[in-house]
């Protein structure tokens, strides 16, 4: 059976209220945490930018939620030898629960350190580089880097966990696809039509084989935004109101800043989510929309519901959503 866990927006709520959020979550039966790595919001209203690491220590101590960040990009605003000490502490404090998410990073989020923003090749080149900083020193080995773009001295990770923290690549394009499966552990993705998905899984899986991996018994995470309210008018609302982000069709890498993401949301229209984001608040509709993608083959899918709504939604989702799932349908 998929796991269901809570997609948490680090850059929506104030940390205290999205720990409990959590909480409430767990006692209703998603099982995992996708953490937010922002350093700012999409747009003025969401409002938060709480700093994704400090904030998992807290969520591993008062749950026990596996969880990880939905994605850090370790090439801009951190040196990757930093980010792998950070996994190698949560990793050490929560055995078996923690796992490190990567990506090649958004402008909105690096900007922070100025500089030059590099084309996406440069980016995956990056991406690249800095995976294999942290792969060696999470080995435990003693290692120095010289790389085309990160440099790193002679250094070890003292503090290393018992068990390997694996690191799942964010993911949409084919050759990050093939390398992610023929160097990483796992994939996350975000929510896209079903003939996408099934490219984007047969991408990894390729990459996977390649390396002589089973990509079968890789971790593949689909996050998923949604919009549920007790009616379609405050769903649709909410998501225009909270996550016009979600309705934009276009790569967002290169957007500088929240005020000029919600300069373009004024030119967002309800059907501008359509395919993008399910906004309804027929419950079972949100049943069928989750089992697709089981169906697809995801081990783990992290729902986000944009509105503000967090406890009703947690509930209702617990109630009438999560108990009515099915395991991953051999038809399919």
């Amino acid at each position: 059976m998929a796991t269901i866990g809570l997609s948490a927006a680090l850059e929506q709520f104030h940390p205290n209220e999205l720990l409990e959020h959590c909480r409430l979550a767990e006692q209703y039966g998603f099982r995992g945490v996708m953490a937010a790595d922002h350093f700012q919001p999409w747009v003025p209203a969401q409002g938060h930018n709480a700093f994704v690491y400090s904030w998992m220590g807290a969520l591993g101590v008062m749950t026990n939620h596996r969880f990880g960040p939905g994605v850090t990009c370790p090439s801009f605003r951190t040196h990757p030898a930093v980010i792998a000490q950070a996994a190698a502490t949560l990793g050490a404090m929560f055995p078996g629960r923690f796992w490190l998410g990567l990506g090649s990073g958004e402008l909105l989020n690096e900007n922070v350190v100025g500089g030059v923003w590099p084309e996406p090749l440069v980016r995956f080149e990056m991406l690249q580089e800095a995976t294999e900083i942290i792969q060696k020193l999470l080995s435990g080995k003693e290692a120095r880097y010289r790389g085309r773009y990160f440099q790193m001295n002679k250094v070890r990770l003292w503090t290393l966990p018992e068990q390997p923290v694996p690191i799942y690549i964010a993911a949409t394009g084919p050759q990050t696809l093939r390398w992610a499966g023929k160097t990483c552990d796992g994939l996350i993705t975000p929510g896209a039509a079903p003939e996408k998905l099934r490219r984007i899984l047969a991408d990894f899986a390729a990459g996977a084989r390649e390396a002589g991996k089973d990509p079968d018994k890789m971790p593949k995470l689909l996050q998923l935004h949604v919009s549920w309210a007790p009616t379609d008018e405050e769903a649709l609302q909410n998501a225009l109101n909270q996550w016009p982000n979600g309705g934009m069709n276009f790569p967002k890498q290169d957007i500088r800043s929240p005020e000029d993401f919600a300069a373009m949301a004024k030119l967002v229209r309800p059907e501008d989510f359509r395919g993008r984001v399910l906004i309804s608040s027929d419950l079972d509709q949100h049943r069928a929309h989750l089992q697709q993608f089981i169906d697809l083959g995801f081990d783990e899918i992290y729902v986000h519901n944009v509105g503000r709504n967090q406890v009703e939604w947690i509930k209702a989702f617990g109630e009438a959503v999560l108990p009515n799932l099915r395991p991953c349908s051999t038809a399919s």
